[in-house]
């Protein structure tokens, strides 16, 4: 596994071997991508969105409009 270490200025650098898998070099762009078990993905943001696709999988039932719209309203609610 390999490991980083945070700076004091918040800054850390991503080991070799991850940079090569994530295909990451010099200039690039990361996204930190909040996952629904809390934890986060880092993804290169110069690849497409389509490389999340499922990333979350699917719910376990069908979700409506309806419900999709309320979850926003409570989360800028902050509940």
């Amino acid at each position: 596994m390999a490991t980083a270490t945070l700076t004091s200025k918040g800054q850390l650098t991503l080991p070799k071997p991850v940079r090569d898998a994530l295909g990451v070099g010099p200039g690039d762009r990361l996204d930190f991508v909040r996952l629904e078990d809390g934890a986060f993905a880092i993804v290169p943001a110069t690849h497409s969105i389509k490389s999340l696709k499922g990333v979350l999988g699917k719910p376990a039932k069908p979700v409506s409009l309806e419900e999709m719209d309320k979850a926003v309203l409570r989360g800028a609610r902050g509940e």
